[in-house]
């Protein structure tokens, strides 16, 4: 009834990548989120509410909160639990609401 999927029988690299979180570099492995890599780090908070700068961070892990949306090398609203992380990426806390750009 169940087959695994062809991602699942890849090896898993052995080479982390290396990200920053707000300037501070971090190491992990590529084929995790960047919500998970924020959490091996200890990073419990991507981003403060529009209302009272009260801290949040990833709920769901499945895309559906938007509670760990992040700013990836400059673009905001990136949902952290959805996004591989890459090497070289720069990764800033997001601050107050989200923006919905036209």
């Amino acid at each position: 009834m169940f087959k695994p999927s062809p991602e699942a029988s890849r090896p898993v690299a052995s080479t982390p990548v290396t990200f920053t979180f707000d300037g501070t570099p971090l190491q992990a492995a590529p084929e995790i989120s960047v919500a998970a890599a924020l959490f091996l780090h200890g990073v419990d908070a991507c981003r403060d509410t529009p209302a009272g700068n009260v801290p949040r961070g990833p709920f769901c892990m499945m895309g559906v909160c938007y509670d760990c949306l992040v700013t990836i090398d400059g673009r905001p609203n990136q949902q952290a639990c959805m996004t591989r992380v890459c090497e070289g990426m720069r990764i800033t806390r997001q601050q107050g609401a989200r923006e919905v750009q036209a």
